[in-house]
């Protein structure tokens, strides 16, 4: 039984004591997150980091080349996840991508696959699967009216076009090695379903409808920051939807969040816990950014900044990069 959520400011950390929890502390580093900047070819509505064509930030190639070195000094990494805006649409996307294969690492590319039919992109598809590049794609439904609601009108054409594209060069195919992720995002102020059972919904449709294959659908909480919080306060629904992640907090979740085992850099090189706390700008242990250490190495205990967006990733079934953290946890919808 959940406890009566608390009220108030930071009722993520009041939440927490009144659980007998303690705060949250990072433990050793397995994934960086890397938003190479905030440019994209959409702008979707659920964008929690406010990208889009008119944004102008890109990182540097400098940057990204301190960011190898630091990655090349960092023995417990296992993981680059490459996000943007479209990181595909960044000139340091591919240094960063090669230079960690070389490395040895596994690559991500948050893909909001409508960027592989960019003009200029003709290659990138095969860049991905000759890299071995993990893609995790943004599609919030399987149907068009929804999906071109969240993301602009004709997404859900182009998106369903990329997919057959990965799939002709065998991602998402039983032993190709080329995986393939989905993502899940809620249309409004709701908890997401369950992974496992929308995941089988999902392949049963994309593949009776439009012969796509794909490895696994990723459920992720709409997070109340920015274009999302604007909706929910042009709705005047926000006190309503804090609410509802806050009675749906689950102590289950807390072992899995991923501020625990990842860093997020932005494409200044500022680091941060999460990538969420990237866009609201509440930068980790106090580092200012990639030149102020040897390695990711040193901020792997440090006390990770919380504030009541973390809600969105405790509440339910719980939330993360991974999509969800537990299964069978309670969940509804704000009226």
């Amino acid at each position: 039984m959940l406890r009566e959520a608390a009220s108030g400011p930071e009722r993520f950390s009041a939440l927490l004591r009144a659980h007998g929890l303690p705060a949250l502390a990072g433990e050793a580093l397995s994934v960086l997150q890397v938003n190479v900047g905030y440019f994209c070819n959409m702008a979707c509505r659920h964008c929690h980091v406010d990208a889009g064509p008119l944004r102008s930030e890109r990182m540097s190639p400098a940057t990204a080349e301190r960011i190898l070195e630091l990655m090349a000094s960092s023995p417990t990494l296992r993981t680059l996840d490459l996000t943007g805006g479209a990181p595909e649409l960044h000139e340091v996307f591919r240094p960063l991508v090669l230079g960690a294969r070389k490395l040895g690492l596994r690559v991500l590319d948050r893909c909001n696959l409508t960027v592989l039919l960019e003009p200029g992109q003709e290659t990138l598809a095969d860049f991905l699967a000759g890299n071995r590049v993990q893609v995790v794609a943004s599609l919030p439904c399987y149907t068009e009216a929804n999906v071109d609601r969240q993301r602009g009108n004709g997404a859900f054409r182009k998106s369903i076009e990329a997919l057959h594209l990965l799939n002709g060069l065998g991602y998402g195919r039983p032993g190709s090695g080329l995986d393939l992720d989905l993502v899940f995002n809620p249309g409004g102020p709701a908890l997401p379903p369950d992974q496992t059972r929308l995941e089988e919904e999902y392949k049963i449709r994309l593949a009776k409808d439009f012969g796509i294959r794909f490895n696994r659908l990723l459920t992720l909480t709409n997070m109340p920051i920015k274009r999302f919080l604007e909706q929910l306060r042009h709705q005047e629904r926000e006190a309503a939807y804090l609410e509802l992640l806050a009675q749906a907090f689950n102590p289950g979740t807390l072992p899995g969040l991923m501020c625990r085992n990842h860093l997020s850099v932005n494409w200044q090189g500022a680091i941060y816990d999460c990538d969420f706390n990237q866009v609201l700008d509440l930068p980790s242990g106090g580092i200012a950014s990639i030149g102020s250490i040897g390695s990711f190495e040193e901020l792997a205990r440090r006390q990770i900044r919380t504030g009541d967006h973390c809600l969105g990733c405790t509440a339910g079934c719980g939330s993360s990069c991974g999509g969800a953290l537990v299964q069978d946890a309670a969940r509804e919808s704000v009226g």
